[in-house]
């Protein structure tokens, strides 16, 4: 069987890390939702200045978009609001099979207003307006004033990725705003069952950093390397089963809200020493996506060895975690130094964006 397919059986959702009018037109994304199972799409500046640049795809419409008196950010929104309500329409199907469990599409706001949380409300529900599709989510970054606007978002029922999370700390705030956004919800006798929310965890740029850290140290430091992220997501995961299925949401969940899911993002492995598929099959696990990037999709349905192995060695991943602290690493403070480090990434690729598009 196609492990895609053996990996949707044991309860993860697969998503796919990329979009593009090319894999829309070409029929790949089709045939990725009907063939391999994808449940959803993610997206990203970077993910949309590439394919914007990368081909002819753009061009016409870029050019029509020009001759109109709006700005580079409407010309660019514009352009990629219609490659992801295609999208949305493709994976609408599974929405509604799933009762909206699966079937989502990703779109972030500015990264320009990851600290400004009235900015990336306002943003977040006009893109959410100008979709017009309900299985979107707005992508808002987990930093302290993108928490703010997660919980007005969530508490207006409109459907959240909260992205740039490195550390189970990221993800216990991520999972705190979405439950104080439901509660507004609910306060506001809003239908908690139509929303949805997932918290994306960043594996691979975790241990780029923390096996530099461990590379300098050297000596007895040096075993530790390429097993932070692993360790990581798997406690995160030990947290959030303990938060959603214990009695923090017991309340919630019987008035028909849904938990929100960790996702596993940055799922390409960086270092070509690592297995190339690290961040996928350690990680597979009932009520979790993970989003793949093409060359991670391709490897998984190739060679992917399929098993329940979230669960697995979570003592060990605590104990790894207590080494690291020994030596001086703290995930935490590693976590706010990558979201930094994401933001500036981010605000990069979407100020070359905007280049091409004014």
């Amino acid at each position: 069987m196609n492990p895609l397919l053996q990996i949707r059986a044991l309860g993860q959702q697969i998503w796919l890390d990329n979009l593009s009018r090319a894999l829309l037109d070409g029929g790949d994304l089709a045939r990725f939702i009907s063939e391999d199972g994808i449940a959803g799409i993610t997206t990203n500046p970077a993910i949309f200045q590439k394919a914007i640049a990368g081909g002819r795809d753009y061009e016409d419409d870029l050019a029509r978009l020009k001759q109109q008196p709006i700005s580079a950010e409407e010309r660019y929104e514009q352009l990629v609001i219609e490659d992801v309500q295609r999208a949305c329409d493709l994976l609408h199907p599974l929405f509604e099979q799933s009762r909206g469990n699966a079937g989502y599409v990703s779109l972030e706001v500015s990264p320009a207003l990851a600290q400004d949380a009235e900015g990336t409300v306002a943003a977040g529900k006009r893109l959410h307006a100008q979709a017009g599709r309900s299985n979107l989510l707005i992508k808002v970054p987990g930093t302290p004033a993108g928490l703010v606007a997660i919980e007005r978002l969530i508490g207006e029922g409109i459907n959240v990725n909260v992205t740039l999370l490195f550390s189970p700390a990221h993800a216990r705030a991520a999972a705190d705003a979405y439950l104080r956004g439901l509660e507004r919800l609910r306060a506001a006798g809003g239908e908690l069952q139509r929303v949805m929310s997932v918290a994306s965890l960043f594996l691979s740029r975790v241990d780029t950093l923390v096996d530099a850290r461990l590379d300098a140290l050297g000596g007895e430091a040096l075993p530790l390397r390429g097993q932070a992220a692993v360790a990581m997501a798997r406690v995160a995961y030990q947290a959030w089963r303990d938060h959603f299925h214990g009695p923090d949401f017991a309340t919630l969940r019987a008035t028909g809200a849904r938990p929100q899911y960790l996702l596993w993002a940055s799922t390409g492995t960086k270092n070509a020493a690592y297995s190339d598929l690290l961040y996928v099959e350690p990680l597979i696990g009932a009520e979790t996506i993970t989003t793949l990037p093409d060359a991670t999709l391709a490897a998984l349905r190739d060679h992917g060895r399929v098993n329940e192995t979230l669960t697995h060695d979570v003592t060990a991943a605590h104990t790894l975690i207590g080494q690291l602290a020994l030596h001086g690493i703290d995930l935490a403070e590693v976590g706010e130094t990558l979201q930094a480090d994401g933001l500036a990434q981010f605000e990069q690729a979407f100020a070359r964006l905007l280049d091409q598009a004014a």
